[in-house]
C-alpha cells in the first residue's frame, strides 16, 4: 500500500516537472553507416531522438572575463529530460525553446531520477 502511494506519487511529480518543458530536443550520434554501394563504413550523424519535450535551465551567468587574446563568458547549461531517453556523452543535441535553436553537446553523464535526468551541456560554436 505505501509502495504505491509512493509510485502514485512519483507519477504525479514527473506529470508536473513535464509540464514544465518548454522546449523540444533532437539527439544526434555518430554511427558507422555502411554504404550500399561500396561496402565501406564511413562514420555519420544519425538521429536517435526527434522532437521529444524538454527543458533548458541557464545557470550562473558570469560577466565576460577579458584574457589576452579573447574575453570568455561561463555558463552552465542543464538539459532536462524523461529519464527513459538515453544520452551518451558527446551526443549532439539540438533544442528549439521560446523560439530560440541551439546546437549542443552532452558533456557528461546523465544524472538520473525517477522523474527526470539532467544532463550538462556545452553550446557547440562554429567559427564562420
Amino acid at each position: 500500500m505505501i509502495r504505491d502511494a509512493i509510485k502514485q506519487a512519483q507519477e504525479m511529480a514527473r506529470t508536473a516537472l513535464e509540464q514544465t518543458y518548454g522546449g523540444l530536443c533532437t539527439i544526434i550520434e555518430y554511427h558507422d553507416v555502411i554504404n550500399e554501394k561500396t561496402k565501406l563504413s564511413n562514420e555519420e550523424e544519425v538521429v536517435v531522438v526527434k522532437d521529444r519535450p524538454c527543458k533548458l535551465s541557464f545557470e550562473k551567468l558570469d560577466a565576460a572575463v577579458q584574457t589576452e587574446t579573447a574575453a570568455s563568458v561561463s555558463q552552465g547549461i542543464k538539459l532536462f529530460i524523461a529519464p527513459e531517453i538515453s544520452v551518451n556523452s558527446g551526443s549532439k543535441i539540438i533544442v528549439t525553446q521560446d523560439g530560440v535553436t541551439n546546437e549542443y553537446s552532452a558533456s557528461g553523464e546523465p544524472a538520473t531520477y525517477c522523474t527526470h535526468q539532467e544532463i550538462m551541456l556545452k553550446l557547440l560554436r562554429r567559427w564562420a
